[in-house]
């Protein structure tokens, strides 16, 4: 059986577990710290060596003062002062071996007529105060200092502990957004070549994934505009030499006939020419109309209508083919076999149709038929339009206008369109989304 794996991917889940590790670290270092401390406080510090001196000690400060101040044995104020000065000290006091006073913290804590016992009391001392000879035993309890002392370094080792994962968590997390920071300043300022790392998968590596995807689509972009910028440079450039000539032309016809003096039939193929020339120049304006009617904007407007497919193509095939053979032109027509819908703007299908019988008008060869072929296919229509290539083609400049239309308007309609030469015949085939009933 596989096991799942639960990973971690929010900030908060990763912040909590930082804190959470961080609090079993101080733990575990508080603990260790701790035990440490008490093992060196029982086998060092209350060793019996260091208990021993610093009895010694204490005695030799007692014995001190009692003798410098004359105190008596009977003076309990005089012995609870020196207590005071001297914390975690207790003093028993023995005048006989029998009576006992307990000095501690500053005051007399018992007076009992116990005897001494060395179990409990530990080793005597002999000290003469101003009124004979006592004894004393001292218990020193400054390993409760000691103890203290170690908490208070657990405390604080633990404490570092934790802030320093903290700290640590807090500073990686940091320096992840300074990074994302500097790319994106890096993106804004220009540098659009600069790849946007994505690393992990924490909110922090969606929002990298965003700007990485923002980051392209603007490429992309910039990349679009430019490609249409350069093709619109290249559309002028071709019309305004397209322009041009038959400008040219038509005003060398025109200043003929306005200086010259020459009969009528002359002066009418001149007329002829000029008119000739300007509806050249009438069909390029159309043309370049159609372009900027379509790319002048980001998407052609469209009014979708359910239409069914044969009846609309039968329609605008009909009018084509009718349009062609007045022209001179012969037309075979394949229809498809079937039914289906499709979801389209019949204008701008109409537009694609008027550009393409356009075309054929200007450059196919009219000694071969002109082809129109539909095919229905897996939720598709696909109408090929192919005809002969001209002889003279050669001799003809296209600004290719029509077919960057029908591509565009077939594109916004979610469908494709491409063109093809071979073998001296041109096809041009538009395919279309449907709908099968």
């Amino acid at each position: 059986m596989t096991e799942k794996r639960f990973p971690i991917r929010s900030l908060w889940q990763k912040y909590l577990l930082a804190t959470l590790l961080g609090a079993a670290v101080g733990v575990l270092v508080y603990l260790a710290l701790a035990a440490f401390g008490g093992r060196m406080i029982d086998e060092v510090y209350m060793s019996s060596e260091n208990v021993a001196r610093r009895k010694a000690k204490i005695y030799s400060a007692f014995s001190s003062y009692v003798s410098a101040r004359g105190v008596t044995g009977r003076d309990s104020a005089a012995v609870a002062r020196w207590t005071a000065t001297h914390g975690y000290v207790t003093i028993f006091l023995f005048d006989t071996g029998r009576s006992q006073q307990l000095y501690a913290g500053g005051e007399v804590v018992s007076r009992a007529a116990e005897g001494y016992d060395p179990a409990v009391h530990g080793k005597l001392y002999p000290v003469r105060f101003a009124d004979g000879l006592y004894q004393i035993a001292i218990d020193d309890s400054s390993q409760l200092r000691q103890q203290q002392v170690v908490k208070i370094v657990s405390i604080v080792g633990a404490g570092l502990c934790f802030l320093i994962l903290e700290f640590w968590y807090t500073d990686r997390l940091t320096r992840r957004i300074i990074a994302l920071s500097k790319e994106a300043n890096a993106v804004s300022s220009g540098e659009l070549d600069r790849h946007i790392p994505v690393k992990g998968e924490d909110e922090l590596a969606d929002l990298a994934a965003s700007m990485e995807e923002m980051r392209q689509s603007v490429i992309e972009r910039l990349g679009s505009e430019k490609r249409a910028w350069e093709a619109n440079a290249e559309l002028i450039t071709s019309v305004s030499h397209d322009i041009r000539t038959p400008m040219t032309s038509l005003i060398g016809y025109l200043e003929l006939l306005r200086e010259r003096d020459d009969d009528a039939e002359t002066r009418r193929q001149f007329l002829d020419s000029a008119y000739g020339k300007a509806i050249e120049l009438k069909d390029l304006t159309d043309q370049l109309f159609r372009y900027f009617l379509v790319y002048g904007k980001a998407e052609p407007e469209l009014a979708l209508e359910r239409a069914d497919a044969l009846v609309l193509l039968g329609q605008l095939l009909g009018e084509a083919e009718f349009d062609l053979t007045e022209s001179g032109f012969t037309v075979q027509r394949i229809d498809f076999q079937g039914t289906c819908t499709l979801v389209v703007d019949p204008i701008q299908l109409k537009r694609v149709m008027d550009n393409l019988v356009s075309n054929i008008k200007k450059y196919a060869d009219p000694r071969q038929s002109v082809v129109f072929l539909s095919e229905l296919g897996d939720r598709r229509l696909s109408v090929t339009v192919s005809n002969a290539v001209s002889p003279d083609l050669a001799r003809r400049e296209s600004t290719k206008i029509g077919l960057r239309t029908c591509e565009k308007i077939l594109s916004a309609l979610g469908g494709s369109f491409t063109t093809r030469t071979e073998d001296g015949r041109f096809a041009a085939e538009l395919t279309l989304p449907t709908e099968r009933e």
